[in-house]
């Protein structure tokens, strides 16, 4: 199901490094133009996707004039978006750029179709969850992260195994050995988790996919959690190299007996969908690709 949305100003956010992105805005500005529709255009260095501060500080005159977001780019853009300016409440919509996109909903040649439809009205979002994962070392708490897609701990570049015990509500649920665990969300799981032997699920419910990745164990099944449940990782490893890694995008180093908090986010992404969207059929068309 699709909630509503009126039309206000749009606000577009391109992936300047992208190939035939400057291509794809300018057909989009025109479409814009000539249906006397403001649009607003983030510059390189209003968006710059390598920058630590995120868009929602570097974009920050945008947020009470925009009421609709349109991302250029691959999932990875997206992602980046999304994540950043989940506070804002404001539908993102993704123009794909890149190569197989769950979260670019939009390919270059059905963009026009898809963007009389905008105009029209005839469009709506679908909430996604989101992790909150908070680091914490000893008495002390590192950061808080948020992800769209999944948290992952995993091996450094030696190829040594690792440990993370994993706990839900504070229950003891397993002793993980291996290359590593992903924590995903419904829209994750068709990401790293899928890879690595997980499910996938329909990006509407609001769970958590526990996936080991190389398991040395015969045991080596995914889980699913509730998303009303907290979990708790904690890393078992000495003296071996284990990363944190939000989203395949944000890295942190982690020791030995580092532990890693895992709710669900009171924050949603809001993703534009279309009145005859459909999951399966989507996810259908995406894999045979």
């Amino acid at each position: 199901m699709c909630g509503r949305k009126s039309l206000k100003n749009i606000g577009l956010i391109p992936n300047w490094h992208k190939k035939n992105s400057k291509l794809v805005v300018d057909k989009v500005s025109s479409f814009f133009a000539e249906r006397s529709i403001k649009l607003q255009i983030a510059a390189g260095n209003e968006a710059d996707f390598y920058s630590e501060a995120p868009l929602s500080e570097q974009l920050d005159t945008w947020r009470e004039r925009i009421g609709l977001i349109i991302v250029v780019g691959g999932d990875g853009t997206i992602l980046r978006v999304a994540r950043d300016l989940a506070c804002w409440g404001i539908p993102v919509l993704g123009i794909n750029l890149g190569h197989r996109g769950f979260l670019a909903e939009i390919e270059v040649e059905q963009m026009e179709r898809f963007l009389q439809y905008i105009v029209a009205g005839r469009y709506g979002y679908q909430e996604r969850m989101m992790i909150e994962a908070r680091l914490r070392r000893g008495p002390e708490e590192m950061g808080a992260y948020m992800a769209l897609n999944d948290i992952v701990v995993s091996r450094g570049p030696f190829s040594r195994i690792i440990k993370v015990e994993a706990f839900v509500n504070e229950d003891y649920m397993e002793s993980y050995s291996g290359d590593g665990l992903i924590v995903s969300t419904p829209t994750g799981s068709t990401g790293y988790s899928l890879s690595a032997g997980g499910p996938i699920v329909n990006p509407s419910m609001e769970l958590f996919v526990v996936t080991p990745i190389c398991p040395h164990s015969l045991y080596n099944r995914s889980l699913i959690v509730n998303g009303a449940d907290s979990m708790r990782l904690r890393i078992n490893s000495r003296q071996v190299e284990v990363m944190l890694t939000v989203d395949g995008q944000v890295r942190f180093a982690l020791e030995d007996d580092d532990q890693i908090l895992i709710g669900q986010a009171e924050q949603k992404v809001k993703l534009v969908c279309f009145d005859d969207y459909s999951f399966y059929r989507s996810l259908q068309q995406k894999l045979k690709a």
